[in-house]
């Protein structure tokens, strides 16, 4: 006789229950002021979006966060360059805490916070919840990757700008999740360079839809939404080339005004048009800052890779990786990115300004 405990579960190796969205907001509250300047940031990237604003957006941080404190060290340094350069460049901190994966490995700090595979969600959870509100108090605004959309529940109110990564553009579910978020959100195009797949999310996005997610007691129930006006593309490279090229954004402007789409591109320093190598992120970002010089007015942000030390390193059992340095993709150095950012604030300044 076969009994019904074989029916559910039989891959399942313990569950444990999360505390409910509320519980985490109340435990690390965004205060009045800071949720006000999110409201406001959000605001202004809007406006760089439309055109109505002639700045520059510039998000840059580190790939992925593993240690809060120097992450935060890097907030300070970060918002005294932004207060630098905000006649020109909006500058936004990464605050990636999500790592997609096409196999296996760390998938950032929300889910896994003690490098370890211990996977203590709750504790991830704080962590980034209580960074992303001391990031907003500094006076910065948050740029994040969802991946998973009942985590997206915990933080939202905290960032102004989001991305849905190259993997997941095609998903219907990131799509409806993006037609619901509060924050403008760029489709990355797939990791083969295709761009078909982020335009057809950004139509999605900007749609209807109805979906299940977790509501702020913690049960499950029906989002209906009006659709994000704000969804757009990030250009990211794909398969072995770049697509930041004049080229590319010319078909591509040409392509969304078809899809009656506006024409406000985002351009990925890294990832493929780096060709992978953060040391070529300066050769991208030279490429976007002569199109602008030449008059290009559909790039209205770039994204950087960027921690305080250069480079990247492997997570060693039993050692404590250095917290200014990357444990995913290979960063940028402080004295590159601030160097990149004065020459890209003089380039708008001249170009824009």
């Amino acid at each position: 006789m076969t009994s019904f405990s074989q029916l559910n579960n039989i891959n399942i190796k313990g569950i444990a229950a999360l505390p409910s969205p509320e519980e985490i907001r109340l435990e690390h509250q965004l205060s009045i002021e800071a949720g006000e300047r999110v409201i406001s940031y959000r605001q202004q990237v809007m406006d760089i979006l439309d055109g109505k604003d002639t700045r520059l957006m510039v998000i840059t941080g580190p790939c992925s966060i593993h240690n809060p404190d120097a992450a935060l060290k890097y907030a300070e340094k970060l918002k005294a360059l932004a207060d630098k350069v905000s006649d020109h460049l909006m500058i936004l901190m990464r605050c990636y805490f999500e790592k997609p994966r096409t196999t296996v490995g760390w998938k950032g700090l929300l889910t896994d916070p003690d490098l370890d595979d211990s996977c203590d969600i709750a504790r991830g959870i704080r962590l980034s919840r209580d960074m992303l509100t001391r990031v907003a108090e500094i006076g910065l605004p948050a740029a994040t990757e969802i991946l998973d959309p009942i985590l997206a529940q915990y933080v939202a109110d905290c960032i102004t700008w989001t991305a849905i990564g190259a993997r997941t553009t095609e998903a219907q579910t990131h799509r409806q999740l993006a037609s619901g978020l509060s924050m403008p959100v760029g489709f990355k195009n797939a990791t083969d360079g295709a761009t078909q797949t982020a335009i057809d999310a950004v139509l999605a996005a900007r749609s209807h839809h109805s979906f299940l997610g977790v509501l702020e007691d913690g049960t499950v129930g029906v989002f209906r939404t009006n659709g994000n006006p704000y969804a757009h593309i990030v250009m990211r490279g794909g398969a072995g080339h770049t697509n930041y090229g004049p080229e590319y954004i010319a078909y591509l402007r040409v392509v969304l005004r078809r899809s009656g789409l506006p024409t406000g591109i985002v351009i990925d320093c890294s990832h493929a048009n780096s060709g992978k190598d953060y040391r070529k992120q300066r050769i991208a970002l030279d490429g976007v800052l002569e199109q602008i010089a030449s008059g290009e007015t559909a790039i209205r942000g770039v994204m950087l890779e960027s921690n305080l030390k250069p480079g990247s390193q492997k997570v060693v059992p039993g050692v404590t990786p250095d917290p200014e340095v990357s444990i995913t993709d290979g960063c940028i150095g402080w004295e590159e990115t601030e160097e990149l950012i004065m020459k890209t604030r003089e380039t708008v300044k001249k170009a824009r300004g």
